[in-house]
């Protein structure tokens, strides 16, 4: 016979139970279909970067770099992806690229991320003809120049040229680091010159034409030119065809600071920085380089980190060939960014959950060669 006691206990037993077993109105809606949810949410979320790009103008293609090994038909594609602000796009694992070569998707794709040593070509502006000007220089600029030593690898070799009425080196690419920062102490304020800017890059593209490592040059300068024998347009040309991606770090803006002082009256009040400043773009974007502009001596160490960056950086992408033959015409490759639970293109979120495109620069194809 069950007592009032043991009744009580079944009720509360029983109440507990209907309890647990119930869901929370809160979810009493049908739950999302996980296909669904799968496809919905972002497949890359990237850590914070700055809110815009730290150089002016427009970026030019990046240069990508693809060998092909015929003993094994191994190839192996060297390529910047990139952010819309120009930023490395971190995060990316090998089941995210998918590689076409001839339209045909490869197999077995191993990626890894590269962060190459580099031999830089640092040129510094460092006279002309307005001794005003020359002033500022004679300080701007060896502090700016003294700064990149700090970004400067063990394995990187740099060498650092000045000019002005011609192209002075100061330091070859076999010099000791131990040796370069005294160079910074050494310039004092540049004496009365030509400023010869067309000339002297010409003369520093000619000297890096046999580094075969990833190489760049860095100019600290205006940008102005007053007695070249070389046009704009011939080194345009030349930096176009060259292979190495030029950075040019902007001084128009300390320099149009400095010129307010002295008024329309003086002779350097008729330069024209607006077309000296287009030029420095248009030479960034034509080598694959980047052009900044100097406004304060706190943008320098982020201009520099940013220069590093692009310049080291690649991912790595490797395959064999599905192609059995060694040798032959070129072929096509083509890279994307995919998501591998759909086989849709990949969803990228930056820190604030905002969809954001992925730039993929690699080039368009490749010749298979046989061995030398």
């Amino acid at each position: 016979m069950t007592t009032d006691s043991q009744i009580a206990a079944i009720l509360v037993l029983t109440s507990a139970l209907v309890f647990s077993a119930s869901p929370p109105c809160v979810h009493s809606q049908q739950p999302a279909d996980p296909a669904k949810q799968s496809r919905e949410e972002p497949a890359l979320n990237i850590p914070n970067r700055p809110a815009k790009k730290l150089y002016s103008g427009e970026q030019g293609e990046q240069h990508s770099e693809i060998k092909f090994m015929p003993l094994t038909r191994k190839v192996t594609a060297k390529i910047h992806i990139e952010d819309p602000n120009g930023y490395f796009l971190p995060n990316l694992h090998p089941e995210n690229f998918a590689v076409y070569e001839d339209g045909v998707r490869q197999e077995n794709v191993n990626v890894e991320i590269e962060r190459s040593p580099a031999t830089i070509a640092l040129m510094l502006e460092f006279g002309g003809r307005y001794h005003e000007l020359n002033k500022t220089l004679g300080t701007e600029v060896p502090a700016i120049g003294r700064q990149f030593l700090e970004v400067v690898g063990r394995d990187d070799k740099v060498a650092i040229f000045k000019y002005a009425g011609k192209l002075d080196t100061l330091a070859d690419f076999h010099q000791g680091r131990e040796g370069l920062d005294n160079i910074f102490g050494t310039l004092n304020a540049p004496e009365t010159s030509e400023n010869n800017f067309y000339d002297a890059l010409l003369e520093v593209l000619a000297r890096m034409r046999s580094v075969s490592e990833r190489k760049a040059i860095i100019a600290i300068t205006s940008g102005v030119d007053t007695f070249s024998k070389a046009n704009f347009e011939q080194v345009l040309g030349s930096a176009r065809g060259s292979g190495v991606p030029i950075y040019t770090i902007g001084l128009n803006h300390l320099m149009q600071l400095e010129a307010v002082t002295y008024g329309n009256a003086a002779p350097f009040a008729r330069i024209n920085w607006t077309a000296a400043e287009t030029q420095l773009e248009a030479l960034a974007k034509a080598s694959g380089g980047r052009a900044y502009v100097l406004e304060t001596d706190a943008q320098i160490p982020g201009i520099y980190d940013d220069i590093m960056e692009n310049l080291r950086v690649r991912y790595v992408v490797t395959y064999i060939s599905s192609n059995t033959a060694t040798v032959g015409p070129p072929r096509s490759i083509r890279i994307e960014l995919t998501n591998p639970k759909t086989g849709g293109p990949l969803k990228i979120h930056d820190a604030t959950g905002k969809l954001i495109p992925a730039k993929v620069f690699v080039q368009e194809a490749y010749s298979p060669t046989a061995p030398g």
